[in-house]
């Protein structure tokens, strides 16, 4: 959003970014509101789990949160280096990931609370996709070749950032303990008994592989190349250097 103001980007442009941090805030105080209800404690973080498997998905949090806090560095540099074309092109990835895994678990979430919250953020993830994708349409006709080699890059970085929350971390790229993926399966099947629709790792595999087809048929339209994700079945242009102090994570 402060990058559309400092590239004096037109004022339907700001405000539609503006929306956008509006309606991630509001996400933000649902999953907030959530934790509190649940644990009767304002933060996942500082909660004194009462089970091990809880005090194991507490180190899972706090590991997420460090792998997060190491790409802050290169999000910082990559934002004044890059134009806002390159920049929203792994975001784009995201949304259209988000938007489509928040609406299977509105289907499939059998809580009312629930299944309207996802249902809500799911219409807003589908909103600033076409956001995205309006700003594809204007500025992709006359992107420079070199900023197409980078857009390449990037949705492989994106892959890799973006698999933690909607499908699996990369462990070769992520700094997390040997266990972590066996204690969200253990504990995303107890959710999943609970009534929350949390999509099994085969679901949630396929969704992957079906936004990443969508996001590759958008960039075929401007020859844009598109990279081999191997972890989903897809081939393309091998990118064997994802530069952490460049990687434009979707924070």
């Amino acid at each position: 959003m402060i990058k559309t103001y400092e590239d004096h980007e037109e004022d339907p442009v700001r405000r539609c970014f503006f929306s956008v941090t509006r309606d991630e805030q509001n996400h933000e105080q649902m999953c907030g509101l959530a934790i509190t209800k649940l644990l009767d404690h304002p933060d996942a973080l500082t909660y004194t789990p009462k089970t091990e498997l809880g005090k194991k998905l507490q180190r899972n949090t706090k590991w997420l949160y460090f792998n997060g806090g190491r790409y802050w560095n290169g999000y910082k540099k990559a934002v004044p280096k890059y134009s806002l074309a390159v920049l929203f092109s792994s975001f784009l990835m995201g949304e259209i990931a988000a938007a489509t895994i928040f609406h299977q678990m509105a289907k499939s979430c059998e809580e009312e609370v629930f299944q309207e919250a996802f249902r809500n953020i799911g219409r807003d993830e589908g909103r600033h996709m076409a956001i995205c994708m309006a700003l594809m349409e204007r500025d992709y006709p006359g992107l420079a070749e070199e900023n197409k080699s980078t857009i390449t890059k990037q949705i492989r970085a994106g892959y890799l950032f973006l698999s933690a929350v909607l499908y699996e971390p990369p462990m070769e790229f992520w700094d997390l303990p040997e266990d972590f993926i066996e204690v969200q399966r253990q504990a995303e099947e107890i959710a999943r008994g609970a009534g929350f629709g949390i999509p099994t790792a085969e679901a949630k595999l396929e969704n992957w592989r079906k936004a990443m087809l969508n996001l590759k048929g958008v960039l075929d339209r401007y020859d844009i190349p598109f990279p081999a994700i191997p972890e989903v079945g897809i081939t393309g242009e091998e990118v064997l250097d994802v530069d952490l102090d460049e990687i434009i994570p979707i924070f």
